[in-house]
């Protein structure tokens, strides 16, 4: 009998809806066989699932003017966070189970990213991340007592949470297959886009929408940049749902 897990998410503002948040359990639940709890940390949860469970986000010291989308992620890592026990794997609202994620769970070791889709340094991309529950709280301790200097060092919470845990316990990346970039992955390359909808690669576990599109929009053939384009992609209706 294996432990059970816990699938985090995050909740704020006006960016998305509970929809999301619903399609996102849903999602979790037709692709996952382990026992888990679904916990969404957010400011509003009417309208959730009644299997999800909810907490009140909690409170980031920020600055006055500083975005707390993304910084408010390292909350996860505090030493203790209601009564979440355990591993934890956190997932961003917009992005769609599209395979089974078990294996998530069962790499050995203490911290899993995904590797950046663009950057060819360590970075990470924190859309899926696997951790225990208070073994490094040190990383929210330290960014609230240097906050200045880590914004002065770090673009966002990934630049950051990738660096200080390669520094300080250790950094482990995803298989680069099972965490496919939307635009990068699926997105036919050049004149082929214009004639070809996005393809789903075959060991795709979690296909990520960083920027734009988002998977409503790609689903209508959308793709928020001039540069760029989507035909409507039946798959991620398919999925994300």
């Amino acid at each position: 009998m294996t432990d059970k897990v816990n699938i985090i998410c995050m909740k704020w503002g006006e960016k998305y809806d509970s929809s999301y948040v619903n399609k996102l359990f849903n999602m979790v639940s037709r692709n996952l066989d382990r026992d888990f709890r679904f916990i969404c940390l957010t400011d509003d949860n009417s309208g959730f699932l009644s299997s999800i469970e909810s907490f009140d986000l909690p409170k980031l010291n920020l600055p006055d003017g500083i975005p707390e989308r993304g910084w408010m992620k390292l909350v996860t890592f505090s030493k203790n966070l209601f009564d979440i026990k355990g591993q934890c794997l956190f997932l961003d609202l917009d992005l769609i189970i599209v395979n089974r994620i078990d294996d998530f769970f069962e790499l050995e070791g203490d911290f899993f990213i995904i590797k950046d889709f663009i950057r060819k340094d360590s970075t990470g991309n924190s859309s899926v991340y696997r951790f225990e529950m208070g073994k490094f709280f040190d990383v929210l301790e330290y960014f609230q007592q240097n906050f200045k200097e880590i914004q002065s060092k770090y673009r966002n919470e990934q630049e950051y949470l990738s660096d200080f845990m390669k520094i300080n316990h250790s950094l482990n990346y995803w298989p680069v297959e099972w965490c496919q970039s939307f635009k990068k992955n699926c997105v036919q390359k050049g004149f082929k886009q214009l004639f070809y909808p996005p393809l789903l690669p075959q060991e795709a576990k979690v296909i990520i929408f960083h920027g734009e599109p988002n998977p409503p929009d790609a689903i209508k053939g959308k793709s928020g940049k001039w540069y760029r384009k989507v035909l409507p992609t039946p798959w991620v209706a398919d999925h994300w749902r």
